[in-house]
């Protein structure tokens, strides 16, 4: 950063002799580089930074046409400030660089009122730019990560390898396999991926790449779950499907490798055929063994189709479009969407105050509109610096707002005491300035990041009083400019922290996951009427649920950014999140075929069991749903069982198809989850009634 910035500002400055192009030149470096966080190694970096090019010049060009009076210049900061900070919904590495093509408009939409000078600030721009790619690209380069997709082929081999020894006594997965699962699916996590392996773009492949490691997980986890079988061993078809989910996993495992689709499978056809030959089997069974087998058949099933979805996702991620057969099942509803309308989706998902998303960037674009006001109607001198400490000290809580507000003002005033004293002593020797600029450009960029916002600050008010001092006589009253701008700036960003959602994204977090926790029970209620009742209509609350997973991830992603408030309960808020994908995925599966054909009136023993078994896990979910809002809950003696607790004692008189066990399975798994996020959510709520 310091090579790139000083390099353009001597380049223009001393060989061009264009002292504009020198101020855009070490601005632009700034912008994409020390104001951005950008994730990635320098390359990825490079990239991205490039791609960005053109949209720094239409930028630069706004805030240059825009500048001829106040008020254009407040809207168009208040909307182009907007459009940036929303912008993040992309994904990390454009949220990354917001800040920085904020600034890119921020510079030049003050005056003078110069459209003649755009040529010299669009060049100045572009030579910063890239200096600083070839910087990224060729100097100092950053060890290689492990690429997302690395990751989830490790994950799906590993998941081969359980499937195989699942085909051998004992027939259940060993220590060392059970370990090696678990740490697959652990290395899978977000908060385990380096944020720029992170798929988390609108576009289809981003899409489908995030669904390819998810799939990984959940077949890792359904691979642990499946139990020993009974005295008799495995059924031949249960090994038969086995291999295949083991073949499966190699093919994605070599096509994720290899960057080469795989291309359809045996899978799908072997999972049909079992479900066929399942049912026939059920009717050997004698009563003692039904259940276990059953189980086990189910469990293996739920494999088997996370397995198909983890070849269906990696091709999809590879660039390969799957047959409309393929992709029936409602998870890959995006397979058949444009970038365009994938890109609509996203922002208009987060289109909402509830979305943090457009919290932040409603605050972002309102304080800098506020800030280009003030500094207009007051004719602030470097008055883009009020706005620039805006852009850098507000935060998404008040809390952390004030405190960083609190250091960058005591390390502004240090360093512009320590500016002033240079530019008495020093009194307008340009070669001192020309020498010391490097060396405190350096520090400001090194110690600035590691030491926090006030060492910060005022290194980066030695750096600026130092630019302007070769680009124009200065007195001592430049760095008392500087630090007015920022204590303007400061008390803007303060003032909009604590009006505009002072609390971040902790308490919308607790509320989205709250409202996550009922969608789900909603859909467990759902579901397991269709199976029961036939009431297919009730499937609408599976656009319920998605929007809010959707804002429960957005909530997630912010609140990892936060501080922790002292004495804040800790909740395991991504069980909760995968307790969502559970519910949703296998809702969609079970609701492919619509209502069973064999609904019996009146209701069986196994119908009213399944409905009993989910309306009492709905209801589960809604208390730690409440437990998590702080709303009252009605205080209970009894424990709320767990669904299939009565498995050992049914009554006599088999379902006439095994679809009961599928769902009978998929509530287990979702009674998992509750009990993960139910062990801490309980210390939030004023009622003990979930741990009675």
């Amino acid at each position: 950063m310091t090579l790139a910035a000083v390099a353009a500002f001597y380049i223009c400055l001393y060989g061009l002799h264009d002292p504009l192009a020198a101020t855009y030149g070490l601005f632009a470096v700034v912008a994409m580089a020390g104001l951005s966080r950008i994730p990635g190694t320098g390359r990825q970096r490079a990239v991205v930074i490039t791609q960005l090019l053109p949209v720094g010049w239409l930028l630069v060009t706004a805030g240059t046409l825009l500048a001829v009076r106040t008020w254009t210049a407040a809207v168009g900061i208040l909307v182009i400030g907007f459009l940036l900070a929303y912008s993040t919904v992309a994904g990390p590495r454009l949220a990354g660089a917001a800040a920085g093509l904020q600034l890119l408009y921020i510079l030049p939409c003050f005056p003078p009122y110069a459209p003649q000078t755009l040529g010299e600030r669009l060049g100045g721009m572009t030579l910063g730019v890239l200096l600083l790619v070839l910087a990224e690209s060729l100097l100092l380069p950053d060890p290689p990560t492990t690429s997302y997709r690395d990751l989830s082929a490790d994950a799906a081999m590993t998941a081969a390898r359980c499937a195989t020894e699942l085909t051998r006594p004992p027939w259940t997965l060993s220590i060392g396999a059970d370990t090696a699962a678990r740490s697959a699916g652990e290395a899978l996590r977000p908060s385990a991926v380096p944020e720029s392996e992170r798929p988390a773009g609108p576009g289809l492949r981003e899409r489908a790449l995030a669904h390819t490691g998810m799939a990984a997980r959940v077949l890792l986890a359904r691979l642990q779950e499946v139990p020993g079988p009974g005295p008799q061993g495995p059924h031949s078809q249960t090994l038969a499907l086995l291999h295949e989910v083991a073949a499966s996993a190699q093919r994605t495992t070599a096509a994720l490798r290899t960057g080469r689709p795989a291309g359809p499978g045996q899978l799908e056809e072997a999972l049909a055929v079992y479900l066929r030959l399942r049912t026939v089997a059920m009717k050997r069974e004698t009563p003692e063994t039904i259940d276990i087998v059953m189980h086990r058949q189910a469990m293996l099933i739920e494999a088997a189709y996370a397995g198909v979805t983890l070849a269906v996702a990696a091709d999809l991620a590879l660039g390969r479009r799957p047959g409309s057969a393929e992709t029936r099942d409602g998870s890959f509803w995006y397979a058949r969407q444009g970038a365009a309308r994938l890109w609509g989706h996203r922002l208009w998902a987060h289109l909402s105050p509830r979305s943090v998303y457009f919290q932040n960037a409603i605050r972002i674009g309102l304080a800098l509109a506020a800030a280009r006001t003030v500094a207009g109607l007051d004719s602030l001198p470097h008055g883009f610096w009020a706005m620039l400490a805006v852009l850098t000290l507000i935060r998404t809580t008040a809390a952390q707002t004030v405190s960083i507000v609190a250091r960058a003002l005591v390390g502004t005033l240090l360093g512009a005491l320590a500016a002033a004293a240079m530019l008495v002593f020093v009194s307008g020797n340009t070669a001192a300035y020309a020498v010391a600029l490097p060396v405190i450009t350096l520090a400001a960029f090194w110690i600035g990041p590691t030491r926090g916002v006030g060492w910060a600050q005022g290194l980066f008010t030695l750096v600026v009083s130092i630019v302007f001092a070769q680009l124009a006589p200065a007195t001592w009253q430049l760095a008392e400019f500087r630090f007015l701008n920022v204590l303007i700036g400061s008390s803007i960003g303060l003032i909009f922290g604590l009006l505009a959602w002072p609390r971040g994204a902790q308490k919308e977090l607790r509320r989205d996951v709250a409202a996550l926790l009922r969608a789900i029970g909603s859909t467990i209620t759902s579901t397991t009427s269709v199976l029961t009742q036939g009431a297919a209509e009730r499937r609408s609350s599976l656009p319920s649920l998605r929007r809010a997973l959707t804002l429960a991830e957005s909530s997630f992603a912010q609140y990892q950014g936060e501080p922790q408030q002292p004495g804040t309960a800790v909740v395991d808020w991504h069980a909760a999140l995968m307790a969502g994908h559970h519910a949703l995925r296998g809702a969609l599966r079970l609701l492919a075929g619509g209502p069973p054909a064999d609904i019996r009136s009146p209701a069986s023993a196994w119908q009213i069991e399944l409905d009993t078994d989910g309306d009492v896990l709905a209801k589960r979910y809604e208390l730690v749903g409440g437990l998590l809002d702080g709303a009252p809950q009605s205080p209970s003696r009894s424990h709320p069982p767990v669904p299939g607790e009565a498995a050992h004692g049914r009554p006599q008189g088999l379902p006439a198809s095994p679809l009961y066990y599928d769902a009978e399975a998929w509530l287990k798994a979702l009674s998992v989850d509750l009990d993960r996020v139910a062990a801490t959510a309980a210390a939030m709520g004023p009622s003990s009634e979930y741990r009675r």
